[in-house]
């Protein structure tokens, strides 16, 4: 593996459900990169998944990652509920079929392609990172 990349990610929407955005901002030693997208109907849930999904993609090979996000639906998803949503099939806890089940089958193809430490943070806060990725989502929007 190489240097640790860092990503910050965020997802964006104008109504919920409305037009979407997601942003992504890839920092490798003084490289960065920025990644920016929309759908005219969607949910910010979708837009942060996709804005995950769209990160890890974007990487050549196997990389290190610290992953950046200020989504507690991601970081419940990945951290909890999808071991449990997979050993049940795809279903809830209430036995009621997971929610955008296709962006977290992506997600998780994405996540076993990377060694990546999950990072919490606070949105809008300042963190020079997550404005970034924020203003790329919105762009994601304005750009529909």
């Amino acid at each position: 593996m190489t240097k640790t990349v860092e990503i910050y990610t965020d997802g964006a929407c104008r109504g919920n459900p409305g037009p979407g955005g997601w942003g992504v901002l890839l920092i490798s030693g003084t490289q960065r990169k920025t990644l920016h997208g929309g759908e005219p109907e969607t949910t910010n849930n979708r837009m942060e998944l996709t804005a995950a999904i769209e990160a890890l993609n974007a990487l050549r090979g196997r990389q290190e990652v610290v992953l950046y996000t200020d989504s507690r639906y991601v970081m419940d998803g990945i951290r909890e509920w999808l071991p449990n949503w997979k050993q049940r099939g795809w279903k809830t806890a209430a036995k009621k079929p997971v929610k955008n089940q296709d962006l977290w089958q992506a997600l998780d193809a994405a996540v076993e392609r990377h060694a990546i430490t999950w990072k919490w943070v606070r949105g809008h806060d300042g963190n020079p990172g997550n404005e970034q990725a924020d203003a790329l989502a919105n762009r994601g929007i304005d750009e529909l």
